[in-house]
């Protein structure tokens, strides 16, 4: 049985090895957005294996009945919530949901602050972006809290 860093970087490597493969020609792409959750989803269907569940944002929560707690770029700590909000559009794009990062005292003792992600899925309804958002593995909610942590580091600088 391969060891549990071992099973990571094979998932990993299956998503990066499918996204690729499922990208659009590039004449294709010039007009329209990217779906990236859309693009990595497994196919309807899919058995997913009961050890891989809480791969995902939406798995860990289900499985641990808590949030995942991440260590930032910047060295602390930080748990992470989906909020969503209506962009105005219509259509599959009606909604975006976006990660919510709190950023707790060292002791864990209280909230210190706050930042947040790009609009990271859409839908259609609330519950359709969330889920969307829910379905991201917990490697890509890390890459998005440290790319906030960045922006929000670049905007404090200026």
């Amino acid at each position: 049985m391969p060891a549990p860093d071992d099973k990571a970087r094979e998932l990993f490597e299956e998503v990066e090895r499918r996204a690729f493969l499922e990208l659009p020609a590039d004449d294709e792409s010039e007009s329209e957005d990217i779906d990236v959750i859309a693009a990595l989803r497994a196919p309807p269907g899919t058995e997913v294996d009961a050890a891989e569940l809480d791969m995902t944002l939406g798995g860990y929560v289900a499985k641990h009945t808590r949030p995942p707690a991440f260590a930032g770029i910047d060295q602390q700590p930080y748990t992470v919530d989906v909020d969503v909000e209506a962009t105005g559009a219509q259509g599959a794009r009606a909604y975006a949901a976006f990660l919510v990062f709190l950023r707790w005292a060292e002791t864990g003792a209280g909230i210190m602050e706050h930042t947040e992600s790009d609009d990271i899925a859409f839908g259609a309804s609330e519950q359709e972006a969330r889920t969307r958002a829910l379905e991201l593995t917990l490697y890509e909610v890390k890459t998005e809290l440290d790319a906030a942590i960045e922006r929000k580091r670049k905007d404090l600088e200026s």
